[in-house]
């Protein structure tokens, strides 16, 4: 047996939630770790502010990239070593989907950028599914809620499904493409099984 870190990616309103809830109910073996980015330490919580507020979007990436790193050395890590399946809800190319379209106006190329920021000392995903979904859809979703947040936006969203699908593109040996906009039972169905093969892999 050998720890891997899966990694669950998606636009808002892409479901995220719902699978990772699932997944929580369905993996329920203490072999499986489960966390989250912006994480809930103190670096996490100073993230979630800088979301609500107007705050400067290199600020805000570097918050990201603090919180970050703070996670692979408390948690991302150790469970590994200790040959844990992590399942994280967003991970890096988070960054590389919504900072890549934040700091395009003030930095362009933002996208590669971002994604160069984080060679040679983060944690390589064995497995990142993402759920991919139309704009449209998410947004229809998105609209339930009580309040939308400053990244809900359909041009915005737009960038960032582009981002997405331009990572899946980039890295196919670690990306599962999911659509999304499936019943949510045979979303669950279909991460099962990508979540079984990569856990079964010793």
């Amino acid at each position: 047996m050998s720890g891997k870190l899966i990694t669950i990616e998606g636009i808002d309103g892409s479901g995220k939630t719902s699978l990772i809830r699932y997944l929580e109910e369905h993996y329920t073996h203490q072999r499986y770790v489960f966390t989250v980015e912006p994480t809930h330490s103190w670096i996490g919580m100073d993230v979630r502010r800088a979301i609500e507020s107007d705050v400067d979007p290199l600020a805000e990436l570097f918050l990201f990239m603090a919180d970050h790193a703070q996670h692979l050395d408390s948690v991302i890590r150790p469970a590994i070593v200790d040959d844990k399946i992590v399942i994280s809800d967003r991970y890096s190319d988070s960054r590389c989907a919504y900072q890549g379209v934040t700091l395009e106006p003030v930095r362009p190329g933002a996208f590669d950028w971002v994604e160069g920021l984080h060679e040679g000392w983060t944690v390589v995903p064995d497995l990142t599914i993402l759920l991919d979904v139309d704009v449209d859809v998410a947004l229809s979703r998105c609209g339930s809620r009580d309040a939308m947040t400053k990244f809900e936006k359909k041009d915005f969203l737009n960038g960032v499904a582009k981002n997405y699908r331009t990572l899946a593109k980039r890295h196919p040996e670690r990306f599962a493409v999911v659509d999304a906009s499936m019943p949510f039972e045979d979303v669950v169905k279909m991460v099962v099984g990508l979540v079984d093969g990569v856990a079964d892999v010793g």
